[in-house]
């Protein structure tokens, strides 16, 4: 009941702009042949964004073993993320983040903030999974 609220009061305040502004980056993304193996990415994180509570962010290496998302190729598509763009949409989750931790109300919406920057980071190899 409290994830569901939680959620609910996350989705009104902004979650679902978050939410739209990564699924619209992921069809940006897919409609540049060099952006492909992003959009999939992006489009886990726009779940994310839109419903955070009760889910967390792993490794998919801990979940299935290594692959091709979590060896080398994995690290290389992440650093040219981070390059061209990864950093500031993290700092921009961190920078909300920021200011939710000011208010006591505020403090989980923050701790999800810090977790949608983090994958904002390096978001290939990553998974999505229900707690």
């Amino acid at each position: 009941m409290i994830r569901l609220i939680l959620n609910l009061l996350w989705f009104f305040l902004g979650g679902w702009l978050a939410g739209l502004l990564w699924l619209l980056g992921g069809l940006l993304l897919a409609i540049t042949i060099v952006g492909l193996p992003y959009t999939g990415a992006a489009w886990r994180i726009a779940g994310f964004a839109f419903w955070p509570f009760g889910k967390d962010v792993v490794s998919r290496a801990a979940i299935s073993g290594e692959d091709v998302g979590t060896g080398p190729l994995g690290f290389l598509l992440n650093v040219v993320w981070f390059v061209l763009g990864g950093w500031y949409i993290a700092l921009a989750h961190l920078m909300i983040a920021v200011a939710e931790f000011i208010s006591i109300i505020g403090i989980p919406f923050a701790l999800k903030d810090l977790q949608l920057a983090r994958i904002a980071f390096a978001p290939i190899g990553t998974a999505v999974v229900r707690k």
